[in-house]
């Protein structure tokens, strides 16, 4: 079950993993992401089936999802929901399974900041989830701190696995660098689209932070962070590039090459580490908290952001973090494991 961009990334090599184990799987697409930019250019580009199911709802409100969601379970009846993240569409899907068990791909985040709606959504989904599919140990931890009733496994990041496969190919194919007509390793790439940080005050901050750093920002804007600056005709200073959203493998060849990132993403942050890129983050505090911890994720409020990109350094013998690029197939033997006659 997808529903925004993160997850369209993640359910990729997933898919492929289970086709591979011979599970069959349906695809049902919430549409809480319905811009093309943002959506289908995913399925097409990543070589994702076409969705059995596009509810079309154009919405990120859970009590709307959910009966759309329970109805569709009720026609195909499957063995597991398979949910991903952190999103609105994550915890309908996990509500309106019902009696059927539901798997939670990256179980046992946090960020420990109950003011964002997605620390809610990880609480939530982890209590209901019967299979709990973590990126590290640290989140195993921290599930069995809660108690939680799932079973636990810990698989590695299916992010990680995206980045092993699909990296190589976006800097083969896209020609995003030369388009755009910056140099390799010689500027910054920007993503803003948090509901709190495109609200008009809070994003001048950010685009005048940004402004200060003094060197090339490609901002491909999303349509939450493009609307808010036409509507309050926010001023975009200093070189700061602003582009439409970009599809995953240009976006991917463009991040993989950077000086550094600016992101209130959490995935973003991930692709930074496994791109050895430092990164800053727009947020106050932040679920990938081992980034943080080696040195090479620094959270900062807007008006710190030049500062703490001019201090931030990718460390050299920063650990691997999150895995090895082969959470998919894990994850897929688990389920299989899970189909066999007892």
């Amino acid at each position: 079950m997808v529903g925004n961009r993160p997850q369209f990334i993640k359910s990729a090599p997933l898919s492929l993993a289970l086709r591979a184990a011979g599970i069959d799987e349906t695809v049902l697409h919430t549409g809480q992401h319905y811009d093309p930019v943002l959506s289908d250019v995913f399925f097409a580009e990543l070589g994702l089936g076409e969705p059995a199911y596009r509810l079309e709802l154009r919405t990120a409100d859970v009590e709307a999802m959910r009966p759309e969601i329970a109805a569709a379970l009720g026609r195909e009846r499957p063995d597991w929901v398979l949910v991903y993240g952190d999103t609105n569409s994550t915890l309908a899907g996990a509500e309106a399974a019902g009696e059927t068990r539901v798997a939670h791909v990256e179980a046992g985040l946090r960020s420990f900041d109950l003011s964002m709606p997605e620390e809610h959504n990880r609480i939530a989904v982890d209590r209901r989830a019967d299979l709990l599919f973590c990126p590290d140990e640290r989140s195993a931890a921290q599930l069995e701190r809660e108690t939680v009733r799932g079973r636990r496994e810990v698989v590695g990041d299916v992010m990680a696995d995206a980045a092993r496969l699909f990296a190589p190919i976006a800097r083969g194919h896209s020609s995003i660098v030369d388009r755009l007509a910056v140099a390799p390793g010689d500027y910054v790439v920007l993503t803003i689209h948090r509901q709190a940080n495109v609200v008009p005050a809070r994003l001048r901050a950010i685009l005048d932070g940004a402004a200060a750093i003094g060197r090339a920002v490609v901002f491909p804007a999303h349509p939450r962070a493009r609307d808010t600056i036409d509507r309050e005709r926010l001023p975009v200073g200093g070189r700061i590039r602003v582009v439409e959203p970009l599809g995953y493998l240009d976006f991917t060849a463009l991040v993989s090459q950077a000086a550094a990132i600016v992101t209130d993403s959490g995935g973003l942050q991930k692709e930074a580490y496994w791109h050895r890129i430092p990164c800053v983050t727009v947020r106050p505090s932040t679920e990938w908290i081992d980034t943080v911890e080696v040195g090479a994720n620094v959270l900062a409020e807007p008006e710190a952001i030049s500062a703490a990109l001019a201090a931030v350094r990718f460390p050299p013998d920063a650990p691997p973090l999150y895995g090895d690029g082969h959470a998919s197939e894990r994850i897929a033997r688990h389920l299989l494991g899970s189909l066999s006659p007892a």
